[in-house]
């Protein structure tokens, strides 16, 4: 008998994050999935196909809000009412701060990346970036940002749920993926890519 541990299986309701959001994406809160979906392809449909602009549809969403809490404003001071129940409309410090540390760290990495290509001439790295960078024009010729964003969100409550439920047999063909995606790319590192340091080194020579 072999000894052959079986691979442990990754909760993936606690890689969400294990609160409401993993519950709405795995679909085990099906109310929120619900209201989530209809209310993308309600937004996309109105957006795609009724000609309804985003601009003027936020401009009018909030022309309605403020004309509905000016309107009940001055009839609750004219009837002895209650004023709108409107929470504390300000951002707190500790909120802006976790914000500002969230974008320093995105930013810190994005400069990091622009430092390696261009001073350091990393080759290999601006080679990535630019097919990822190619790939994702690509992609976006093909689609405008809100069908984008709506793929994005059909795909967030879909592939999660379905990962979920199938992960032994998606895990096994990664891993075959994985590891032809890596022998490819061996034999691109080895003709081509290791090269590209040599070329670089008599380019600083003779500057």
């Amino acid at each position: 008998m072999g000894d052959s541990v079986p691979t442990s299986r990754i909760s993936v309701h606690q890689a969400l994050g294990g609160g409401l959001a993993a519950d709405v994406l795995l679909w085990r809160k099906w109310c929120g999935g619900v209201v989530i979906l209809a209310s993308a392809t309600a937004f996309w449909c109105l957006f795609e196909f009724a000609g309804y602009s985003i601009v003027s549809f936020v401009a009018n969403v909030l022309l309605l809000l403020v004309v509905i809490l000016f309107s009940w404003a001055k009839s609750a001071s004219l009837l002895n009412r209650p004023l709108p129940p409107l929470p504390n409309l300000e951002i707190s410090e500790r909120s802006a701060v976790k914000i500002a540390k969230e974008l320093q760290v995105w930013v810190n990495y994005a400069l990091s990346i622009a430092h390696d290509i261009t001073l350091d001439r990393n080759f290999k790295l601006f080679l990535k970036i630019a097919v990822v960078l190619w790939f994702v024009s690509y992609i976006g010729s093909f689609f405008n940002f809100l069908t984008f964003v709506y793929i994005g969100i059909v795909l967030s409550l879909s592939v999660p749920m379905l990962y979920d439920k199938y992960q032994h047999h998606i895990d096994e063909k990664l891993s075959v993926t994985h590891k032809t995606m890596q022998a490819k790319y061996r034999k691109i590192d080895e003709t081509v890519l290791r090269k590209l340091p040599s070329l670089s080194n008599k380019v600083k020579k003779m500057q």
